[in-house]
Formats: structure tokens, C-alpha cells, sequence
């Protein structure tokens, strides 16, 4: 993928799938290491399916027989000398963590995180966002804003354009002037 926030819209819409009701995305830049986490509450896999999920051809998709979200997104870390892991258990929900060297030409750029946090905002699912870049920190927690909205849809399109522009004054603020 040509930038890391669409495999964090990937492995996040995963998770949604698993029937997840939170879901938390921490992106963290410290020194020269960016380190990307996504956690869930949803209903996790099996050991045998979590030995294989790295490899493209497995896939719990009924209409293609590849599922490529979680193999890209190893090797996108990977390549950078970074480093990829993913835990789960049946019940409990999974974890994907990866690493990458921000120093590395091949590390993609991190994208527009505001879009995508946007783009997975639902009522029936709550995210925490936890983005902190060299000590600087923001958090982003659908659960707050619904008790602030009282009863507003946090899907409703006003609501939408208002988060992404706080999303992206935010990050802004807390990138300090890096490109990331």
C-alpha cells in the first residue's frame, strides 16, 4: 500500500469484521522507530489460524481466496528493518503491532491518519486513537465525543467534517513541523 494509514484502515476494518465494540490504534514516533498498534476486543482466531495469517492465501473471505491486509503490512515494517507481531485468542480479540525505522527509504509515508479515523468512525463501535510523536501526545476517543454529542450520530456528516478538521489540527500540532 502506497502509505501505512491504509493498512491501518485494513487490519482496523479487520477488526470490525470480528465483531469488535472497541478497537484501539496507538501510533507512536519515538527516536527513529514509528510503531504502529492496533488492538481489539473481537473475536480473535484460532492458533492454527493465527500461524498462518501472515501468509497471503489465508483468509477467512468467502469471495476471494487471498487476503492480503496483514501480509503487506509485515513486510511494509519489515522492510524498513522494523519489525511485525500479531497476537490473538479466540474470545478475546488481537493485537497487531508493527515497527518501522523512520530513517529507512522504503518506509512508506504514515498518510492521512484523519481520514482514516473519520472513514471508520460508527455508532456501534467505539476507537481510541492514541497518536504521540517524540513525547507529544493526542488522544482521539469516539466514547467522549458520543457522550458530548448526546444522541447526535457521530456519523452524521457535519459531525464527520468537524472531526477530521480537530484530527488533522491535532496531528499537526503534535508532528511539531515532521513529516512523518
Amino acid at each position: 500500500m502506497r502509505e501505512l494509514a491504509l493498512n491501518i484502515l485494513d487490519i482496523a476494518e479487520n477488526s470490525v469484521k470480528a465483531r469488535s465494540t472497541l478497537i484501539g490504534i496507538t501510533i507512536t514516533v519515538a527516536g527513529d522507530t514509528l510503531e504502529i498498534v492496533i488492538d481489539d476486543n473481537g473475536t480473535g482466531m484460532s492458533k492454527e489460524f493465527l500461524s498462518k495469517v501472515t501468509d497471503p492465501f489465508t483468509t477467512t473471505r468467502k469471495t476471494r481466496k487471498v487476503g492480503m491486509g496483514i501480509p503487506l503490512f509485515k513486510e511494509a515494517a519489515e522492510v524498513t528493518g522494523g519489525s511485525f507481531e500479531i497476537e490473538s485468542e479466540l474470545g478475546r480479540g488481537t493485537r497487531v503491532t508493527a515497527r518501522f525505522k523512520t530513517d529507512s527509504i522504503d518506509r512508506a509515508p504514515l498518510g492521512d491518519i484523519a481520514e482514516t479515523a473519520v472513514t471508520l468512525l460508527n455508532p456501534d463501535i467505539d476507537f481510541v486513537w492514541v497518536y504521540t510523536v517524540n513525547g507529544r501526545s493526542f488522544t482521539f476517543d469516539t466514547r467522549e465525543i458520543k457522550e458530548e454529542l448526546k444522541g447526535i450520530p457521530i456519523d452524521s456528516p457535519e459531525i464527520i467534517s468537524f472531526l477530521r478538521e480537530l484530527l488533522k489540527e491535532n496531528i499537526e500540532s503534535i508532528n511539531g513541523g515532521i513529516v512523518l
